[in-house]
């Protein structure tokens, strides 16, 4: 068993996404490419965000601290502290309306080419 603490961690990273040039941080909480289970914490400065891209397959967005939008060519979708967004599974952004953090959950199949 492994205890992380979440604030903790959302602290640190926020810190160092404001110092990035990117304006972001991320740290694998869970999981990994050898894991059908993923988490990671991203932290996004205002503004900042992750471009449009494909979908990795079944995901969820737990909004931690700020508000962020998720957006794909046809809707948008807003998230504050407290919220969980599905991720389409279409292309789609995530854009930081203000200083936050987030986890992102993934189920991915695993095979051999994970």
């Amino acid at each position: 068993m492994e205890k992380i603490s979440l604030t903790a961690l959302a602290r640190e990273h926020l810190e160092k996404a404001r110092a990035a040039s990117s304006g972001r941080s991320s740290h694998t909480v869970y999981g990994g490419h050898e894991h059908s289970l993923r988490q990671v914490l991203l932290a996004l400065t205002a503004g900042n965000g992750l471009d449009d891209h494909e979908s990795p397959g079944e995901a969820t967005l737990q909004v931690l601290q700020g508000r962020v939008r998720l957006s794909t060519e046809q809707a948008g979708w807003e998230g504050s502290a407290g919220d969980h967004l599905v991720v389409p599974l279409t292309r789609h952004a995530l854009a930081a309306l203000e200083d936050s953090v987030v986890i992102l959950t993934v189920a991915k199949k695993l095979g051999p080419h994970v």
